[in-house]
C-alpha cells in the first residue's frame, strides 16, 4: 500500500497495522499518528530499527565494555545505522575487571574474555582465540611458522600484555603468551607472534547481569547475533516489546 495512502485510512485499520507491524499506537491526534506510522514504516524500509527504549520513552545510552583485542567496528557501526536515536557508549576494559564493571554497573554489557564466573551473569559464547607467541623479530622463535608449549620451555613467559611487558618482549628480554587478537591490535613494526599450536584457546563471550538488563539487551544481542532488520526473530520481539 502506497504511504501517502494512510492518511486516508480510520484510525482502527491504522491501530490494526500498528500491531502487526509491531509498533506501538501513539496516542496522538489521526493525522498525527499516522504521520508518525508513515515515518516508522519508511525507517522500516530502510532497515532502520525502533529500540525498545524508544518505545518505552527511555533514552539512556547502552553501555558497552570490552576486554583488549576484541573489536567492535562492525556491531557498533550496525547499531547506529539501527538505532540512531539512542547513543552507543564503548569503554575498554581490562581483562581482570571485566566481572568488576559488571558488578558495579559501570557497564551494561561486556564483551568478555573466559574463564569468568558466570554467578549472576547470562553468557553468550561468541568465538574462540588462537594463542600466540609475541616477540621480538629478531628473537628465534622467529624463524618458525609455528611452536608449541615444549619450544618456550627456557623463555621467561608472560601473559599479561601492558606497555611494561611489550617492552621487554621488545628488548627480547620475554615472550608474551596471549590471544592472537591482542597481539594484532598493536600492530608493532619490531614485534611477529607466532601460533602456539597446542595452547588451549581462548573464548570470547558476552555478559551481561541477570538480575538487571538493561531495555536495550535484546536489541543489541541481535546486532551482535548479524539478525537483520527484517529477521523473523526480531519481527518476534518487537511484537512481544509492543504487546507489554
Amino acid at each position: 500500500m502506497p504511504l501517502l495512502r494512510l492518511r486516508l485510512l480510520p484510525l482502527p485499520i491504522v491501530d490494526s497495522i500498528l500491531h502487526r507491524t509491531g509498533l506501538a499506537v501513539c496516542g496522538r491526534p489521526h493525522h498525527r499518528c499516522v504521520a508518525a506510522v508513515t515515518q516508522r514504516l519508511r525507517d522500516s524500509l530502510r532497515g532502520v530499527s525502533t529500540p525498545s527504549s524508544e518505545r518505552s520513552g527511555d533514552r539512556s545510552p547502552l553501555r558497552i565494555g570490552f576486554v583488549p583485542g576484541v573489536t567492535l567496528t562492525r556491531w557498533s557501526t550496525t547499531w547506529r545505522e539501527r538505532f540512531r536515536s539512542v547513543p552507543l557508549e564503548t569503554v575498554e576494559v581490562a581483562e581482570v575487571e571485566q566481572r568488576a564493571v559488571l558488578d558495579a554497573g559501570a557497564v551494561d554489557l561486556c564483551f568478555v574474555r573466559g574463564p569468568i564466573d558466570t554467578d549472576g551473569l547470562h553468557l553468550i559464547p561468541l568465538y574462540e582465540e588462537v594463542a600466540v607467541a609475541w616477540v621480538s623479530k629478531e628473537h628465534p622463535v622467529a624463524a618458525f611458522d609455528e611452536v608449541t608449549l615444549a619450544d618456550l620451555a627456557d623463555e621467561t613467559v608472560l601473559t599479561e600484555a601492558d606497555a611494561e611487558t611489550i617492552n621487554q618482549v621488545a628488548l627480547e628480554i620475554a615472550v608474551l603468551h596471549v590471544p592472537m587478537s591482542i597481539a594484532r591490535s598493536h600492530s608493532r613494526r619490531d614485534l611477529t607472534y607466532r601460533p602456539i599450536t597446542d595452547a588451549p584457546m581462548t573464548r570470547i563471550g558476552l555478559a551481561w547481569p541477570a538480575d538487571r538488563p538493561h531495555p536495550l539487551t535484546d536489541d543489541f544481542i541481535g546486532v551482535v547475533r548479524g539478525r537483520t532488520p527484517n529477521s523473523s526473530r526480531t519481527q518476534q520481539e518487537k511484537a512481544k516489546k509492543a504487546r507489554r
